[in-house]
């Protein structure tokens, strides 16, 4: 699968589709292109809820020049905010604003988007959806429309110890036999 051609949206669900409306009408990852846009989170692995947003990875080599394109770009946009603020020891510049009933969200980092969490957390959760297949979706999706974040919904079904998004990503390396049997080891207590 390719994350960073978002044409992937528009063959499916129906909130995909939608998305992939807004996006292309707002012509976001064209206008950042130099930025590698990619679309992160649950909506590209179909485990959106009603309040989901569309979260926008990018790499930056200088943060202003980030701020200043995205400013130039969206600043009339309801709800507008941009800042520049360290997170985990990373500066980052974080936008947010609304368009066709969509959240959006721009998350710039030095680090290049393939070694940030949103994407390295959407990897493996699409890898897991994958492998334990519909019905874990459906679980959790439950859990999320009870209020449970992502990372959080999928610790507590794999029963992960510890910080739910720093023990997702312990699983990048596992092979798909040790997270199927790491997923059954929990149904059965």
């Amino acid at each position: 699968m390719d994350w960073t051609d978002i044409s992937y949206l528009n063959k499916g669900n129906a909130i995909q589709q939608k998305a992939f409306d807004c996006l292309s009408s707002l012509h976001i990852f064209d206008l950042l292109q130099e930025f590698q846009p990619t679309l992160t989170g649950t909506i590209p692995i179909r485990i959106d809820i009603d309040s989901s947003d569309l979260d926008i990875a990018c790499q930056y080599t200088d943060a202003n020049v980030l701020e200043k394109k995205i400013k130039a770009k969206f600043q009339n946009q309801k709800n507008f905010s941009c800042t520049q603020k360290e997170k985990s020891g990373h500066w980052i510049v974080l936008a947010s604003f609304q368009y066709m009933d969509f959240e959006i969200q721009i998350y710039g980092s030095q680090l290049p988007v393939t070694e940030q969490n949103s994407y390295r957390h959407m990897l493996i959760e699409h890898r897991i959806l994958e492998l334990l297949g519909h019905n874990f979706r459906k679980e959790i999706i439950q859990l999320k429309q009870k209020g449970l974040k992502t990372e959080p919904a999928f610790a507590l079904l794999l029963e992960l110890k510890g910080d739910p998004f720093k023990a997702l990503l312990e699983l990048e390396n596992d092979s798909d036999k040790e997270i199927i049997s790491l997923y059954q080891l929990s149904t059965e207590n």
